[in-house]
């Protein structure tokens, strides 16, 4: 890590890239944009959409070598990086109130251990898409808001409130005393996620890439679901599992 990103790092905000990354930021949070920077020569139809929006927030462009963005992204930059304060991320007291206050059927998604912002950023997307109100992780053991997460999310970073906790179990207790279903996905789940109600105040628990949910937050759950699995393969990625359940719950709540 050069000494500039160590820096940065070190909560003096961080560098978004990718064009959809950085349109989505300009679009719902351009207040939060410290630096833009684009590739020098580069001007086609869709770097010129970001750099209209930058001209109506007032922002200025700084145009730089591509070894200049090589240096700042952790990923294929598209050509495109913007310098952001820190993202945000909320606490259980912001998931409380949020369910006080609104007046939808509570809809929640629980990542218990997810550590590969690929999949973080995917299924923060998923999420988003499917009208979920919060995304709850615990504090340890798993990949916060980085720049890979916020590019591959493509705008739902911004939009998806993401809850820390410091103890899942705990946030697992309190929201069924609210009158929340806790439905984990499980492999070895007896019951498909297809003949399951998922219209009523739900919160969807899904596992880490590899070991699946923890024992505690397994025995927490109401209820353990799956997929049915016809091929060779034991398991599907978890976003692409998450994916799948969400809009199994979409589908019955519409």
């Amino acid at each position: 890590m050069t000494d500039k990103l160590a820096d940065h790092a070190k909560g003096q905000g961080q560098w978004i890239f990718g064009l959809h990354a950085v349109q989505a930021v300009l679009k719902t949070s351009a207040n939060k944009v410290r630096q833009l920077k684009v590739l020098r020569g580069r001007e086609d139809q869709r770097l010129q959409k970001i750099l209209a929006m930058a001209e109506r927030q007032g922002l200025s462009v700084e145009r730089v070598m591509r070894s200049d963005l090589d240096d700042l992204a952790d990923g294929s930059h598209q050509g495109v990086a913007a310098l952001c304060d820190d993202a945000e991320v909320q606490d259980e007291h912001f998931l409380y109130e949020l369910l006080d206050q609104s007046e939808e059927t509570p809809f929640l998604l629980i990542l218990d251990g997810i550590t590969d912002p690929h999949n973080l950023g995917a299924c923060l997307r998923s999420a988003d898409a499917a009208g979920v109100q919060a995304v709850i992780v615990p504090k340890d053991n798993s990949v916060g808001l980085t720049p890979v997460v916020q590019k591959v999310a493509s705008g739902a970073a911004e939009n998806v409130p993401l809850v820390v906790v410091t103890n899942l179990a705990r946030t697992l207790r309190k929201l069924q005393a609210r009158g929340l279903w806790i439905i984990g996905a499980a492999g070895e789940a007896e019951q498909l996620v297809y003949n399951t109600d998922l219209k009523g105040p739900v919160a969807l628990v899904m596992g880490a890439e590899e070991k699946g949910l923890r024992r505690l937050t397994r025995e927490y759950c109401d209820l353990l679901v799956k997929l049915p699995m016809a091929g060779v393969v034991s398991s599907l990625n978890v976003s692409v599992a998450t994916g799948i359940c969400l809009f199994e719950a979409v589908r019955q709540r519409r």
